[in-house]
């Protein structure tokens, strides 16, 4: 069984019109499908393959999925009750199935990770090879309040944290959890439940008599089953896990626990697809999140949502991508921040080229300028660098005569207009245009040979190597190592494989 050698993602794809819907989305009630988070509906800590399916469902059709925070449900040592309790919460309050999977525990398998995952959802049709789309439709909390985990050396502050040196000092914070702690519970201190609510219109989290945040809900896994045989670690290097059974830790190309906060509702997120069916995963469910998840966890809340998953038919596509009404957004993941970097803003250049038709250079000169890159997730092992592609900047139409000046303000003549003196020239002929039509991406073969060629066409070169709109040096570098065109439904559909997933 092979470890991935880099489990870096990216890539984005033209998607076909129609593949996603504006329909508004359906209530409850509504849904064609209801997967609740039933003992017998939930896996811990790890994505199996081929599990017994907890809904199967038509490409395009719609789910309502039940989600269970680990907060409270995945201590053995203490019970639901007693673990709420402890912050004032009712033993009315406490969700039923959660209740129901702390029992399952004595007799569950744990596959490594933390977290309590609703699924697998079957999608008919999806085989690998092909991209699912997961449109979120609403989500909805299912308890008025989430917990928040803090420690002296969790999360960012950790030990083994990549940007911790000797000498560092941990936050002040009680390290020793006193023997009387029930289940390790230090209220307001090690763990902090906060209330959630209405206040002014707007659901927001109360963290203090002071402190609203506005509630910003959505799913941090969200998952298809794995590669067979491929595994991604907490660390480079780690091993295959014990159970032989990706661990929910780390994101991956598979998509996972990726904590990206811009994944709520109106965004649609696409996965490739490995295993035949897809076989979704979806929880890790938080009330809110800042970019990063710096302690380790966000307001771990459990939500329920309605999702509509389109099978992309015979559309690859190296790893997960998002859209919303305002943005693209790439997903650069690796243990190395600067790699994860790296990767957002190379796939950033890869979509611009491909699907804006601009070279190389524009499309990294506009990375520069106006793409923000956010560090999404940190704490994860591999950690994720969103790039957020602003679709405002593409407009329909440029002015005939673009100024980069302000119009000068004309000052008052004192001198009487002059007599133009009549033409003895004729007005020049135009020639016709002999341009050709641009296209959204270079042809297939379009990697850097020796000879500087791109898609074919010679690079030229310049005295001194300067090129303008092209970057210093005539021959390039080149990010892209090949597309393929695919049609779905009539649509051509671009492709990319970069160079560095060569190596996976």
């Amino acid at each position: 069984m092979a470890l991935l050698a880099l489990p870096v993602v990216g890539g984005l794809l033209a998607v076909p019109a129609g593949a996603t819907s504006t329909d508004p989305p359906p209530t409850d009630a509504g849904a064609d499908h209801h997967l609740r988070a039933t003992p017998e509906n939930v896996v811990w800590g790890g994505y199996p393959i081929d599990n017994e399916p907890g809904v199967t469902m038509g490409s395009g059709e719609t789910v309502r999925v039940d989600t269970i925070s680990g907060s409270g449900f995945t201590n053995p040592d203490i019970t639901p009750t007693e673990y709420f309790a402890a912050f004032g919460v009712e033993p009315e309050e406490i969700l039923a199935d959660g209740v129901a999977f702390w029992e399952s525990l004595p007799t569950r398998v744990n596959y490594g990770g933390p977290h309590v995952l609703t699924g697998p959802i079957y999608v008919e049709g999806a085989e690998p090879g092909d991209t699912i789309a997961i449109e979120i439709l609403d989500l909805d909390t299912r308890v008025p309040y989430g917990v928040n985990s803090t420690g002296p050396t969790t999360g960012v502050m950790s030990t083994t944290y990549p940007g911790w040196r000797e000498g560092d000092a941990p936050l002040d914070i009680v390290a020793e959890i006193p023997a009387d702690a029930p289940g390790g519970v230090l209220p307001d201190v090690r763990q902090h439940l906060y209330r959630t609510g209405v206040h002014d219109g707007e659901e927001v989290v109360f963290v203090d008599d002071n402190i609203r945040v506005p509630l910003r809900p959505f799913l941090g896994i969200m998952a298809v089953a794995p590669p067979t045989g491929e595994f991604i670690g907490r660390t480079e290097g780690e091993g295959p896990p014990p159970s032989g059974v990706q661990i929910s830790t780390p994101p991956g190309r598979f998509g996972g626990n990726l904590d990206v906060k811009d994944l709520t509702v109106g965004t649609t997120l696409y996965l490739p697809v490995y295993q035949d069916g897809a076989q979704v995963f979806l929880g890790d469910a938080h009330g809110v999140q800042g970019d990063g998840e710096v302690s380790g966890t966000a307001v771990e809340q459990s939500l329920s949502g309605t999702f509509r998953i389109t099978v992309l038919d015979g559309v690859e596509t190296a790893g997960p991508w998002a859209e919303t009404e305002d943005h693209w957004i790439t997903m650069g993941i690796h243990w190395d921040l600067d790699r994860a970097m790296r990767f957002s803003v190379g796939d950033t250049v890869d979509f611009l080229v491909r699907e804006k038709g601009m070279t190389e250079s524009k499309a990294y000169s506009l990375a520069s300028i106006a793409v923000d890159y956010n560090a999404a997730e940190v704490v994860d092992g591999t950690q994720v660098v969103t790039g957020m592609i602003p679709k405002a900047v593409f407009v329909d139409e440029l002015p005939e005569e673009p100024t980069t000046a302000p119009p000068a303000t004309e000052e008052p003549s004192t001198t009487p207009p002059a007599t133009e003196a009549p033409s003895t020239t004729p007005p020049a002929t135009e020639a016709p245009t002999t341009e050709a039509p641009t296209t959204s991406a270079p042809p297939p073969g379009g990697a850097v040979g020796d000879d500087g060629t791109a898609g074919g066409v010679a690079r030229p070169t310049a005295p001194g190597g300067q090129l303008p709109d092209t970057g210093a040096g005539g021959a390039g570098t080149g990010l892209l190592a090949a597309l393929a065109l695919l049609t779905v439904g009539g649509v051509a559909v671009g492709l990319l494989r970069r160079g560095r997933l060569a190596a996976q």
